[in-house]
């Protein structure tokens, strides 16, 4: 008997240019036939543009997927299911921003995001099987808000600690526990041979 087919993986970045040394660009290196949505030149904070960018990679993939987003990534992923349906074994939601809540200088106020059309945040459940991934000092968002989401979209929560917002700044060029998370739902890394029937 043939085991089910690997799926593919595909990697949500937020907002934000590609950072060469975020755990994602590591994450996609480690896993064959990984795809990363591209960064947009243009309307960037375009809730739309992201949305369309998303199922536009996700149409060109046949066969299961499972989606790794991170941070504005997260509720892009959100809005896309909101809006589209195919196969999808599961969703990796690491450290979304509260677009709800004033964010810390720097980042696109309220008005600025509704405007875009990131609010509101949907809260309906999510059709397919997905955890969040919560840090307990985020500056983008408070975990007891993230644990409202998690329930809202009917996502497993975890709690990864004082991790602050998971990314470089935070001191997470790596995160090898995001491949744990993805090895029980049959992600395999390029070290590892596939099973035979």
């Amino acid at each position: 008997m043939n085991p089910a087919p690997a799926p593919t993986v595909v990697i949500v970045p937020g907002l934000r240019d590609r950072v060469s040394g975020h755990w994602q660009t590591a994450l996609a290196a480690r896993l064959p036939g990984a795809v990363t949505v591209p960064p947009l030149t243009e309307a960037r904070l375009s809730r739309d543009a992201q949305v369309a960018t998303l199922d536009g990679v996700l149409s060109g993939i046949a066969g299961p997927v499972v989606l790794v987003a991170h941070s504005a990534g997260v509720l892009t992923t959100v809005h896309w299911a909101a809006r589209h349906h195919r196969q999808v074994r599961f969703a990796l939601l690491a450290t979304p921003p509260d677009f709800d809540t004033p964010l810390p200088d720097g980042h696109p106020g309220p008005e600025t995001l509704r405007e875009n059309g990131w609010l509101p945040t949907p809260r309906t459940p999510l059709p397919f099987p997905s955890m969040v991934a919560a840090s307990t000092n985020d500056p983008l968002a408070r975990f007891e808000r993230v644990a409202e989401l998690a329930r809202a979209w009917g996502s497993r929560l975890v709690d990864l600690g004082p991790v602050g917002h998971l990314n470089p700044a935070s001191g997470y060029e790596d995160w090898p526990q995001a491949m744990d998370f993805l090895d029980a739902v049959g992600c395999r890394t390029a070290s590892e041979p596939e099973a035979s029937a």
